[in-house]
């Protein structure tokens, strides 16, 4: 978003928009890559009812995480009972597990898994407190008492559904300390629960309801819809949006809320470039990609009475390994839709292979856990291919094992004018929707108050000027610990 005051922003997050207005600042434009705002909260019709009426599904953000009585409320479940956004309680507790031979059952496992996971978070919260040194998530199971063969597929299935589902990356790619934090702060302060949104508006109601507080009904010229952001220029005097279009925007401010997938496949020229530490820290964070696979079926041949089904490739890691019906009651009834999830490179696979490919692989999984069913071809299939969206490059973000908050804070930090908010910049509620919330309120207050010649409260103290950043990041060896001592008796410059 920039401000011509000024202000304007790429890729909505309507919390921005929200912070100026409510400061009295009107003078902004919302600069969107697509025909609708909500960036990566993305629905999509599919299939259809019995009266010839698509079904409406999320191929982006789905859930509304920390449900429930906690210290606080969520902002996005307030805004969800604001806007009567239906949604569901999400029981992954309702899981049945499946192997190529049918049903296999591995509840211990899940039972096993589930008591290492409440160690290793417990752990994870310790570390941080303590200032102890970081390392990937698999250690930090292995340490709790998880620590599978690595040819136990139906523990490696087990291990995908309750870390990779949630992190878009492999234990061993993720940070323990990091990739923990922002689930316990979730879930401790807002709630236990997670609720699956099911509204046939779709998931960016909340936005487009929010939005409607401060943008005119019809044609307010403040929102450019369909307009591509090829070129930023920035300086301690403002900032100029060059759009593929031909037009641009000068600007006092600029909030991009570009995907981290966007900022590190250069989507976007920036004029002069991003300085070393904020490039560094750009390429330093990994975006994932998580991608639903959605099936509608003529008759539902899978038990009516469960939710997931966990299923155990017996050569591939991650391979369709979670199925979710949403013909239950509360969710899709009757609509006779499954969706498979796949994460990674998995996720990466299919784009890349055509649907008919992945439509027979899914089927043929499906017909080894259901060997005693007959599975159809399906009525609709469909997937989103979120790395060949030019507005995403991706789904969402994970903290990569050994990067800290220092390296964070220089994603966060903003460059001259120019200033960065989504999910990716919160380090609290890392890759969380309700991340760029908070992140979208905070930049836009901070913005209104430098604008306004006053300190922001944003977190209930005075604060004013830029986020802090770090030139130089250093590591966590001293450099006179490099001695024989330490195993490191020659001098590495030396040679």
């Amino acid at each position: 978003m920039i401000t011509r005051q000024k202000q304007r922003r790429m890729n909505i997050h309507a919390r921005h928009q929200q912070a100026l207005s409510n400061a009295s600042l009107h003078d902004f434009i919302i600069v969107e890559h697509q025909n609708r705002i909500g960036g990566r909260v993305w629905s999509a019709d599919f299939g259809q009812d019995k009266t010839g009426k698509p079904y409406v599904v999320e191929f982006g953000a789905n859930w509304l995480h920390g449900v429930g009585s906690g210290r606080a409320e969520n902002p996005l479940v307030t805004l969800s009972r604001k806007h009567r956004l239906e949604n569901v309680l999400d029981n992954d507790s309702s899981v049945l597990t499946y192997d190529e031979t049918g049903y296999h059952d591995y509840q211990d496992l899940l039972d096993l898994f589930g008591h290492a996971k409440q160690t290793a978070y417990r752990d994870a919260g310790q570390m941080l407190l303590a200032n102890v040194q970081d390392g990937n998530a698999r250690t930090g199971f292995a340490m709790a008492g998880w620590n599978p063969r690595w040819n136990d597929m139906k523990a490696q299935a087990v291990e995908w559904w309750n870390w990779d589902c949630e992190s878009a990356a492999s234990p061993e790619a993720s940070s323990f300390i990091f990739g923990v934090a922002a689930e316990n702060l979730t879930f401790n302060q807002f709630g236990e629960d997670n609720h699956m949104v099911v509204d046939p508006r779709g998931y960016s109601t909340i936005i487009e309801g929010e939005a409607s507080t401060f943008l005119r009904e019809t044609q307010d010229r403040r929102l450019w819809l369909n307009t591509h952001v090829t070129k930023i220029e920035h300086s301690k005097k403002g900032v100029k949006v060059t759009n593929q279009d031909g037009s641009c925007i000068s600007a006092a401010y600029a909030i991009c809320t570009f995907s981290l997938g966007v900022l590190q496949n250069d989507v976007v020229q920036f004029h002069p470039p991003l300085p070393p530490w904020k490039q560094t820290a750009i390429q330093k964070f990994s975006m994932g990609t998580y991608t639903k696979i959605f099936l509608q079926f003529d008759t539902a041949f899978w038990p009516p009475d469960t939710q997931y089904f966990l299923y155990a490739s017996p050569t591939t890691r991650g391979y369709y390994p979670i199925f979710q019906t949403l013909s239950i009651d509360g969710f899709l009834p009757g609509s006779n839709i499954l969706f498979a999830t796949v994460v990674g490179e998995q996720a990466h696979q299919v784009e890349r292979q055509p649907v008919e490919k992945t439509k027979q692989q899914v089927l043929a999984v499906l017909r080894e856990m259901f060997p005693d069913k007959h599975v159809p071809e399906p009525r609709a299939f469909g997937y989103p291919r979120w790395n060949s969206e030019p507005w995403a490059h991706g789904s969402y973000s994970n903290w990569p094992v050994g990067t800290t908050l220092e390296m964070h804070q220089n994603l966060r930090a903003n460059v001259d004018r120019l200033w960065f908010a989504g999910e990716a910049t919160s380090a609290p509620y890392f890759g969380f929707l309700h991340g760029a919330w908070f992140e979208g309120r905070e930049a836009g207050e901070q913005i209104a108050a430098i604008l306004q010649g006053r300190r922001s409260s944003t977190h209930g103290e005075g604060y004013c000027g830029e986020y802090k950043h770090y030139e130089v990041l250093h590591g966590t060896t001293p450099v006179d610990a490099y001695t024989a001592i330490n195993g490191w008796p020659l001098n590495s410059t030396d040679l």
